[in-house]
């Protein structure tokens, strides 16, 4: 049997991760939180995408009052504020 201890265990891939950004137009913390996503999956490689609260009832009705949120394969991570540490031990752990 394989020993599954955290020694043992492979460092996620952060090219394997995905993130969305949730933000809607004329949003100063969307637009905070979109430079630190931009600048952190840019460095490491993780693919994202910015989705518009206000074209998806869905997520208007999930998240409206925490823009911006930001996920990280389809979970939630944060919202209003996006701390750049804290994003990329995410992505990489």
């Amino acid at each position: 049997m394989a020993d599954m201890s955290p020694l043992f265990r492979r460092k996620a891939d952060p090219g394997d991760r995905f993130v969305t950004l949730v933000r809607k137009p004329g949003c100063h913390l969307c637009d905070d939180a979109q430079l630190v996503v931009e600048k952190v999956c840019g460095e490491l490689g993780v693919p994202w995408e910015a989705k518009d609260i206000e074209r998806d009832p869905e997520l208007h009705d999930q998240y409206w009052e925490q823009i911006p949120v930001v996920l990280i394969d389809g979970a939630q991570h944060t919202f209003w504020r996006v701390n750049e540490e804290r994003l990329r031990k995410a992505l990489t752990e």
